[in-house]
């Protein structure tokens, strides 16, 4: 069973819980999201038909959460290497805090890396693929199915609505 830290509204950690527990109680805790770009151009993953929130939806190049005792480094770079393959250094960009149910909290810390290599998805990813910004604007407005957290960043720091 894997646990997750609880967290307060200074990001400290006060506790920790299962999984089910974070999300039963309404528990505040951690993700990242992980921005891969090449030049100007963003890669998303298209989650697994088998995840279990949001199957078949736009994603992050690579997002999770941030494991008990775990730093948000140490997630960043897991996450990269286990939905991408990719080996890289992802750099801190911002830290938000997202409400996904009224007094449901996530602290969303994002990064970015740099990649131009051949890309590989890995097995709870469907599939990778870099788009321009304005491209995944279209995608948006055409109504492709993007992952609430994304689109919750993308419109705060893209500009992309």
């Amino acid at each position: 069973m894997e646990f997750l830290d609880i967290v307060d509204d200074d990001d400290e950690v006060i506790g920790s819980a299962s999984i089910s527990d974070i999300y039963e109680k309404h528990f505040t805790h951690r993700i990242v999201h992980i921005f891969v770009f090449n030049g100007e151009r963003m890669l998303l993953q298209l989650r697994s038909n088998e995840a279990r929130f949001c199957p078949l939806h736009w994603c992050t190049a690579a997002a999770g959460h941030v494991k008990s005792g775990e730093s948000y480094e140490e997630a960043a770079a897991r996450e990269l290497q286990e939905e991408t393959f990719i080996q890289a250094k992802p750099v801190f960009l911002f830290k938000d805090v997202y409400e996904y149910d009224p007094g449901a909290r996530k602290m969303l810390a994002s990064f970015r890396a740099e990649y131009d290599g051949q890309l590989t998805p890995g097995d709870k990813v469907e599939k990778l693929e870099f788009f321009s910004l304005e491209k995944i604007g279209e995608m948006i407005k055409g109504g492709e199915k993007f992952h609430p957290e994304l689109l919750f960043l993308l419109r705060k720091h893209y500009g992309i609505r």
